[in-house]
């Protein structure tokens, strides 16, 4: 882990799940910033630069592929680390993410919060040399 606490931004419009995930990360020791809809998320990974975004599909204002789209194209945010976290559980929305860049795609109904959290960790950790 890094000598500072890792920041994982949250974007995810359901109130519930973010609020329940935010608690979750930040009882694993992460610092969580959160967004509720697509320009949120934009502004906050420009602003905050954090060690991993949590991406939500199905947002307000600016959908998901869109907000991966600009984080990729954006020199400031293309080398964060993306993982998709959705309810979309096509294999094509899952392979079109992917090869947008994201580093891998989580369906929300398959990960417990605790496995978020485990799996957040893990992939932090293996990213810091």
């Amino acid at each position: 882990m890094p000598n500072h606490p890792a920041k994982v931004l949250l974007a995810e419009d359901d109130r519930f799940l973010r609020r329940a995930a935010e608690t979750t990360l930040r009882r694993h020791g992460l610092t969580v910033v959160t967004a509720v809809d697509g320009d949120e998320a934009l502004a906050a990974a420009r602003r905050e630069l954090p060690d991993l975004i949590l991406l939500d599909m199905i947002m307000p204002k600016v959908q998901g592929f869109e907000v991966l789209q600009a984080l990729k194209e954006d020199p400031t945010t293309a080398a964060i680390p993306v993982v998709v976290l959705s309810n979309l559980s096509q294999e094509s929305d899952s392979k079109t993410a992917c090869q947008m860049g994201a580093l891998d795609y989580w369906v929300k109904a398959n990960i417990s919060l605790e496995e978020l959290a485990r799996r957040v960790t893990g992939l932090i950790s293996a990213a810091v040399p």
